[in-house]
């Protein structure tokens, strides 16, 4: 069995179980060890996050398909733990969608989120986003749920994350109308962005299946402890924007401090910057080997 297919097998495991998934999002290579490292199960590779460390631009459609499957591969060859990946809309029709969950696959993926915006799509907590119509949310999902299934078998099968962000444009009931459908129509994990209260969750929460909670700070949904998003209905809390917008905040303080003449000590260890990155494991190989 493939590395690609363990990590699959291991994620479909998990959300089979009756264990609530706490998610961390990823962006990059030292993200995703980190995440491994502190002992979660699964991560997500936020869109949002690679948009912002690899181009430095905004998540409003700039980055291609190419691009982001790229920092997939590098992401899932460096993480212990299945990686989930952000596939935005699928980068054109079906066909294409399709060549992308394949792709996604070949990168090491264990689960492709595929959403109903309208393309070039934007961060679904930001104004001026808008869906297209149900026929071609379906056929979106139709068509990332026949790439599984043609890709692989028993427990190998890439994982599908179906989003919609119909709340924001055409409202919640037509979110919940089209996440069910999206569920019957055989997608694995149900994604319904940016509620704006409890109530509103709830409702979502009651849907039933695998339910995936957005937690983005600041953003228009509740933030809510993890307990209580299970007591909802909740199976997943993703958090997409903690660890990019905690690293920018470090980021930022220490470059005050330099620009101030000043030594910031807020900084980790030389000696444990290298165990994270894997300076003790590449010695360790090459002494094996030389």
């Amino acid at each position: 069995m493939s590395r690609q297919a363990k990590a699959v097998k291991q994620l479909r495991e998990l959300i089979n179980s009756d264990k609530f998934i706490i998610m961390p999002c990823c962006y990059d290579g030292l993200s995703a060890r980190l995440i491994s490292q502190s002992g979660f199960e699964v991560t997500f590779m936020s869109g949002f996050g690679v948009s912002a460390v690899r181009l430095g631009l905004p998540d409003t459609g700039l980055i291609s398909y190419g691009e982001m499957v790229d920092q997939a591969q590098n992401i899932c060859n460096v993480s212990d733990i299945p990686v989930i990946c952000d596939g935005d809309t699928g980068y054109g029709n079906p066909v294409n969608i399709k060549r992308t969950v394949h792709g996604y696959i070949r990168a090491g993926a264990s689960g492709i989120m595929i959403e109903d915006q309208i393309s070039p799509k934007r961060c679904g907590h930001t104004k001026g986003k808008d869906v297209v119509d149900r026929e071609t949310a379906f056929t979106r999902i139709k068509a990332a749920v026949e790439a599984r299934n043609e890709a692989g078998k028993n427990d190998e099968d890439i994982v599908i994350v179906a989003r919609t962000d119909a709340r924001a444009t055409t409202g919640l009931d037509e979110a919940l109308f089209r996440a069910e459908t999206f569920r019957n129509m055989g997608a694995d994990i149900i994604f319904i962005e940016a509620p704006r209260s409890k109530k509103e969750m709830t409702k979502i929460g009651k849907l039933g299946g695998c339910q995936m909670a957005n937690m983005v700070e600041h953003g228009v949904t509740p933030v809510l402890p993890p307990k209580e998003l299970e007591s909802m209905g909740y199976r997943i809390a993703a958090y997409p924007l903690t660890l990019l917008s905690a690293t920018a905040c470090a980021m930022k303080k220490a470059l005050a401090r330099l620009k101030n003449g000043e030594i910031t000590d807020e900084i980790l260890e030389f000696k444990e910057l290298q165990s994270i990155l894997g300076f003790p494991e590449y010695d360790k190989t090459l002494k094996r080997l030389s």
